[in-house]
């Protein structure tokens, strides 16, 4: 691809244009269309809308397992085998010790999880309650992710100081069907439709590597340009053993950058996050996803653990990014050092070769 092509796509999304398909599919497949190039037309945008900052955020699983629904990806769904620990909601006083250790962590966003279908009236009073004791208790932004809602429910979470609610569309309405038979594609659609409508930001995520086609990729993307969304998790399939849907498909490191790149094009104002599986698939790239996305998880997701707050944290300040917190980025990386000396010590000394390590072949002999 010429210089001008990568100029191309990024002045048309600066000036609020959507990208004809043919681009976008010469985004995700074409040899043509060079990784370095494309990611450095993505930051621009990044650049335009978020600076050189990432928010944090951490997830609290609230309620573990005990799901109605199939979702084949997920280990806590009803058609998993996945070894999990199943509880059921936990307590107040757990939760808000560990919205503090959130905010003590540079957290930007505190994001509570239950599993289920929907949530009861008596759950919606629950999140309520645990919403303005955080809110103010901490000032950090609080999301919320409780299944399927009614208008009711979203107008007292929203009363509540709710922040922003989250509900994953996962894939496009063609291919859901293949992930999940307990509910379908409207449901989450509507869901996010009535927040919206309540004038309530909304989050929204999507899982890659399901099998899902370059088409229905580029379809999330534009479904979310259309609804708004002014938060896009973007995971990429974790192995689970146990789940229905436990090898990923035709993930590299680089095409998951294409993916990352493709979201930041069509959804230039929207946070992009690089969520579950980013160790896994991007590896070595890992820090070249900064440069389209704008957001990532710390501490691990629901079910899975990641990369710990050092390699994390250090990761945001080597690539020449800051975080978006009341705490200093240098200061919780002091903080995280100090409390991992032996990952610290261990990950920075220098180790010298052994005699084995010199002689390899001294040793076979002898």
């Amino acid at each position: 691809m010429t210089k001008s092509f990568y100029r191309n796509i990024t002045n048309e999304s600066l000036t609020g244009k959507i990208l004809d398909q043919k681009t976008c599919e010469a985004i995700l497949r074409s040899r043509q269309t060079e990784i370095l190039p494309l990611v450095n037309a993505a930051y621009e945008i990044r650049k335009k809308y978020w600076g050189n900052g990432v928010t944090v955020h951490i997830i609290n699983n609230l309620q573990n397992g005990l799901c109605s629904e199939d979702c084949h990806y997920c280990a806590q769904s009803k058609s998993s085998c996945a070894k999990i620990e199943k509880y059921p909601m936990k307590s107040e006083g757990e939760i808000l010790r560990e919205a503090k250790i959130a905010y003590q962590s540079g957290t930007f966003r505190y994001c509570m999880v239950s599993s289920g279908r929907s949530p009861s009236e008596k759950h919606v009073d629950y999140l309520v309650s645990l919403i303005k004791k955080i809110k103010k208790l901490y000032p950090i932004e609080v999301c919320v992710s409780p299944g399927i809602l009614d208008e009711q429910s979203i107008r007292k979470l929203k009363q509540a100081g709710l922040n922003r609610l989250n509900h994953n569309l996962n894939t496009s309405a063609r291919y859901y069907s293949k992930i999940c038979t307990t509910h379908t594609f409207q449901d989450r659609l509507n869901t996010l439709k009535v927040a919206r409508k309540a004038g309530l930001d909304v989050c929204s995520g999507v899982i890659f590597g399901m099998g899902e086609s370059v088409n229905d990729i580029i379809d999330l993307a534009l479904t979310f340009r259309k609804l708004g969304v002014a938060s896009i998790p973007v995971n990429f399939l974790l192995p689970i053993p146990g789940n229905i849907l436990k090898e990923p498909k035709n993930l590299t490191p680089e095409f998951c950058l294409r993916i990352l790149c493709l979201f930041r094009f069509l959804n230039p104002k929207s946070e992009i996050r690089i969520a579950a599986g980013r160790e896994i698939h991007l590896r070595s790239l890992e820090a070249m996803a900064l440069y389209p996305a704008n957001s990532l998880f710390m501490d691990g997701y629901l079910n899975t653990q990641g990369s710990n707050r050092v390699k994390t944290l250090r990761m945001i300040k080597d690539a020449g990014f800051t975080i978006v917190s009341e705490q200093k980025l240098d200061d919780l990386l002091k903080k995280e050092y100090s409390a991992q000396r032996s990952f610290s010590l261990e990950d920075s000394a220098v180790r010298m070769k052994s005699a084995k390590d010199l002689h390899p072949q001294k040793q076979i002999c002898s």
